[in-house]
């Protein structure tokens, strides 16, 4: 690797125009790339498999108006008042505007919902009154109706009765008739046969027609009894039609008065699940509205967002104060603000510090520059065809920044060091290619897979965050190697300053003495090491192990208490919009109301809409019995009324141990509320997804710990050819990571120097803040592990005792990794103040984790117990010294292509020394003593019998 990249160093410094052509054409292609391609952000995290993640997609498939995002806006009046007629107006118009706005599917008037609810119980009432007076009204008319039927029945038994008597009446005339007529019979006969005299003749005919008047008139009389009896019967059957009538009618008000019950039960359900819930606070000062979108949030684009608050903000003239959720105000389409330039100032003060010029420090910053250009424009450009979490681009500049700088500072600061000792401009680049720039190479790669490996919990925005961020590491590392060569080409002696030029010149002057390797000198005043940080941890090797050991532990004792979540509008800054709204809605209306939780049940089959509420009701009064609910309202019934929403208000904010208890709860009681209305029950929503992905999280950490660590082992194993300080490196990451998780959960979730870092509200850590740490941590770790002990094991591997390479090594290399530490913890604290809350978190476990790492571990416990341990630091097996590959890192091969008079007109072109600098001090010619055993490795030599102690 070393010669390959000796090579390349060379070649890229003769075809300089080129490469940075080339590099110039690629960048233009990504930026193009990034603009026409890039695609929405989003701060919603799927896990697959995941109860959250399958309700929300049954929820986008079969009731997609209930998927959209939404936010709040909270309005409240400046004088503390209650609202006036005009400011309610105002409100009214500004929200009919809003729902005008082709991203708002709904923006709900507060006051009319409201109004709602507090008439439901008038209603209600009014209705039971109206119900009761109707029962009393059915009861009056059935009585009526029974009398009347009574009175029917006994006029029915009078005409009978009537008819009944008529019956003998006409008997008697029928029978008077007869007998008239038989006496009239009789009577002609007679008088034709003349047997009765002419004045008796004349007397019986007169006494027969009074006879038949008589019975004329009893028989007008019967008809006319019978005609009344006629009409009875005919007002009889009149009357029973009017009862048949009215008895109809009490049957459908009896209908009606059952369904009013029904109506009246119903509604008192639906007031109790409504309870609790307000959208104008009691006061009457403060209102909530919520509007709904028609996609997700996230997918509102800067323009919507202002046109929202504008449309919003229009009601502030009458006298009222707004403020938006998160959801509304928080832009994520912005990733680099002034906190980021700061960190970059400062790191540019440092470079200038250490460097001297403009050029040399402005260098490294070009570089970091351009590979974040290429490695976030290349993910901007997958954003639009991979779903793509906004932290993603952000991380990614982070760390192309940070470690951009670093490795293009190793480079730089070798090849001027090498320029100051007088090797000619080519071969300088080409060494310092070949030898920090493999040490660059091994680090960055440690980095990548590290990154990489976040692919392996199969989360997929952990996926795309891990591989996005790496892409852009893998950038940093081309640039370093090929286009850093290049510009200093181009730059040539202009790299070094005019006073750095006349203090080398005065150190090599002829009257000069030469110095020794590992040996002080005028040039290199220390660099045996036996001043300094180095020496002084060196001559207390046990005290400063243990000092360093105990400050890391005593930091880490706060990730005991680690608890992990998703920001909410809470852990925005106070002087937010957010946090304001955050703040007057938990107030107001309680905190639960920042975070509602989604519920879906699905409906036994063929239920019609009734059963189908009513059934959705049952779950919400079983929802309510669990503690912590305040409401369970249902919101919506799909047309199959096989599938039912509901939205769960719980007591407590989105991010509070309650609301995660209450989560466990109704995800514990789902089986009795299934085996109580034979509905199936899953959640969703915001406070779900947080607690499911930090549980998923929290499963897969354990394993991705093992590959990091194993990776690390097989890594530093390679580089180091020693099983000892694999060992030690990986050791003192996991103190480092422990300090830096106590740390962050000292001041993010305690609230330690809250006031300090701008934490608004302390709570939990964000979930994902602790795999990312491992995986970045871990891999900044090793690359200041590579810098600094690789110049220790140049030195011992050029002749030095075990020991004294430590501090000679120490000495060459804890500049530049001093250096390199500075820049990226203030690259890294620059996004402290990030206008991305959930990346400030990061930013200060990053920054703080460096510090810890750097100058802990690597510059006081690494130094320290190598100087214990002496030759046994470079232990290692003879068969896995045979069996391991070579990969020559600290460039001994390098050498043996040097040309005669390439190194300032020496024959000799080796820089070795204490005095050479970068992260592996100097190269060697090549030369091994024999070592014991026949090793090909010189680490494994003895100069003498106390040697093998040292």
């Amino acid at each position: 690797m070393a010669t390959f990249l000796y090579k390349l160093g060379r070649m890229a410094y003769r075809r300089r125009w080129a490469v940075i052509s080339a590099w110039l054409v690629g960048l233009l292609a990504i930026g193009l790339s990034a603009g026409a391609f890039m695609g929405t952000l989003t701060n919603s995290f799927s896990i697959p498999g995941t109860e959250t993640q399958q309700a929300l997609d049954k929820l986008k498939t079969e009731m997609p108006e209930f998927s959209g995002g939404s936010g709040s806006i909270v309005y409240q009046t400046s004088d503390g008042q209650k609202f006036t007629a005009a400011q309610k107006k105002a409100i009214g118009q500004s929200l009919d505007e809003l729902e005008g706005l082709p991203d708002v599917r709904e923006a709900s008037n507060p006051f009319t919902t409201q109004k709602q609810l507090d008439e439901a119980q008038q209603k209600l009432e009014d209705s039971k009154k109206k119900l009761d007076d109707g029962e009393k009204q059915l009861a009056d008319g059935r009585q009526q109706l029974a009398d009347g039927k009574d009175q029917i029945a006994d006029a029915k038994k009078e005409i009978a009765d009537g008819r009944q008597k008529l019956e003998p009446e006409q008997a008697k005339i029928d029978d008077g008739r007869a007998e008239l007529k038989e006496a009239k019979t009789k009577l002609d006969g007679a008088a034709q046969a003349g047997a009765i005299p002419p004045r008796q003749l004349a007397a019986q005919r007169a006494k027969l027609e009074a006879t038949e008047k008589q019975l004329d008139q009893g028989q007008a009389k019967l008809d006319a009894s019978a005609k009344q009896l006629d009409a009875a019967e005919q007002q009889i059957s009149a009357k029973e039609s009017e009862v048949s009538a009215n008895e109809k009618k009490l049957e459908e008000s009896a209908k009606d008065i059952k369904q009013g019950k029904k109506d009246l039960a119903l509604g008192q359900r639906q007031a109790e699940s409504t309870e609790g819930m307000r959208f104008v606070s009691k006061d009457g000062t403060t209102v909530a509205v919520n509007v709904s979108f028609t996609g997700s949030a996230d997918a509102l684009t800067s323009e919507t967002r202002d046109e929202i608050k504008d449309i919003g903000a229009e009601p502030t003239s009458t006298g009222l104060e707004v403020d938006y959720s998160t959801e509304i105000v928080q832009d994520i389409s912005t990733i680099f603000g002034s906190a980021e330039i700061i960190g970059l100032v400062i790191a540019a003060v440092v470079l200038l510090v250490m460097l001297g010029t403009f050029v040399a420090a402005g260098l490294p910053l070009l570089m970091a520059v351009l590979g974040v250009g290429a490695g976030v424009g290349g993910t901007l450009a997958l954003s639009s065809a991979i779903e793509m979490a906004s932290i993603t681009p952000a991380l990614a500049l982070m760390l192309g920044l940070a470690v951009g700088i670093d490795y293009s500072l190793f480079i730089v600061h070798r090849h001027r060091r090498q320029l100051l000792d007088g090797m000619e401009i080519e071969e300088s680049i080409g060494r310092a290619t070949g030898t920090s720039g493999n040490a660059v190479v091994f680090a960055g790669l440690t980095v990548i897979i590290a990154l990489s490996a976040l692919a392996v919990p199969a989360l997929p925005f952990l996926s795309v965050l891990g591989l996005s961020a790496a892409f852009t590491v893998a950038m940093a590392v081309l640039i370093a190697i090929t286009l850093t060569p290049a510009l200093l080409g181009i730059i040539g002696p202009k790299l070094v300053s005019k006073r750095a030029w006349r203090k080398a010149a005065a150190a090599t002057a002829p009257e000069a003495t030469p110095a020794s390797e590992g040996t002080d000198s005028a040039a290199h005043p220390n660099a045996a090491g036996n001043r300094g940080w180095g020496a002084f941890v060196t001559k207390r090797p046990v005290l400063m192990s243990v000092v360093g050991v105990l400050l890391l532990g005593i930091m880490a004792v706060p990730a005991l208490q680690l608890r992990t979540a998703l920001p909410d509008g809470s852990a925005e800054p106070v002087d937010s919009s957010a946090h304001q709204a955050y703040d007057l809605l938990s107030d107001k209306f309680g905190a639960g109301y920042n975070g509602p939780i989604i519920a879906l049940a699905d409906l036994p089959a063929g239920l019609d809409a009734d059963e189908a509420e009513a059934k959705n009701l049952d779950i919400a009064d079983q929802l309510r019995g669990i503690n912590g609910v305040v409401a369970a309202v249902p919101v919506g019934i799909n047309d199959a009324n096989t599938l039912a929403v509901l939205q769960i208000v719980p007591q407590e904010g989105p991010a509070d141990p309650a609301t995660e208890q209450v989560v466990t709860d109704i995800r514990n009681a789902s089986t009795a509320i299934e085996a109580e209305t034979d509905s199936h029950l899953a959640l969703t929503g915001q406070v779900t997804a947080q607690i499911d992905v930090s549980e998923r999280l929290a499963e897969v950490l354990p394993l991705y710990l093992g590959i990091v660590v194993g990776l690390s082992l097989v890594l530093l194993l390679l580089v180091f050819r020693s099983v000892i300080v694999p060992v030690l490196a990986t050791g003192g990451f996991l103190l480092s990571l422990l300090a830096s998780f106590g740390a962050t959960v000292a001041v993010y979730q305690w609230g330690w120097l809250s006031g300090v870092f701008g934490v608004a509200t302390p709570g939990p850590i964000m979930s994902f803040l602790p795999i990312l740490l491992i995986g970045i941590l871990f891999g900044l770790a090793m690359d200041y592990q590579v810098f600094l002990v690789s110049g220790m094991r140049e030195s011992f591997v050029h002749g030095q005792r075990p020991r004294a390479a430590v501090r000679s090594g120490f000495a060459h290399s804890a500049p530049v990794v001093t250096s390199a530490a500075l820049i990226m913890t203030s690259v890294f604290a620059g996004f402290i103040f990030s206008e991305l809350t959930m990346i400030r978190a990061i930013g200060f476990a990053l920054a703080i984790g460096v510090l810890l790492d750097a100058f802990v571990v690597r510059m006081t416990i690494t130094p320290a117990i190598m100087h214990l341990l002496g030759r046994r630091a470079w232990y290692i097996p003879k068969w896995l010294d045979k069996v391991l590959p070579d990969v020559d890192v600290e460039g001994a091969k390098i050498a043996a292509l040097a040309t005669p008079g390439t190194a300032g007109g020496s024959s000799d072109t080796s820089d070795s020394g204490p005095d050479s600098d970068g992260p592996h001090g100097g190269d060697h010619d090549g030369h091994e003593e024999p070592g014991a055993g026949g090793s090909r490795h010189p680490a494994h030599r003895a100069d003498g019998p106390d040697d093998a102690l040292r």
